[in-house]
């Protein structure tokens, strides 16, 4: 097996060992055969972790997108860009004008 492939069974293994876990957390009060150990407080402490989590995360995003919006400079005007291009436009055809009349002078 490659390396990639390893790592592919060793997430499948993860997630479905989480889930199970997980619902363990949120459904082993209402099994009767294993409601003492899986009580309602830590069914909901697990919804409380879980919910803070997502909202973390979906902040996370959130705060990093403003961050990266607040710090990123402006880009150039349109006009700025069309002027730089004219002025390179007219040293390449200054240049071509010199090459031409260089090589007429050679001939």
């Amino acid at each position: 097996m490659h390396k990639d492939q390893l790592v592919g069974v060793g997430l499948i293994i993860v997630s479905v060992i989480v889930i199970i876990v997980y619902a363990l957390l949120m459904f082993g009060p209402y099994i009767p055969s294993i409601n003492t150990i899986f009580t309602q407080s830590v069914s909901l402490i697990a919804l409380q972790v879980t919910a803070f989590i997502g909202i973390a995360v979906i902040f996370g995003i959130l705060a990093w997108i403003g961050y990266t919006l607040a710090t990123t400079p402006p880009p150039k005007p349109i006009e700025e860009i069309e002027k730089e291009i004219e002025e390179e436009l007219k040293k390449l055809e200054e240049e071509l004008k010199k090459e031409q009349q260089q090589t007429q002078q050679q001939k």
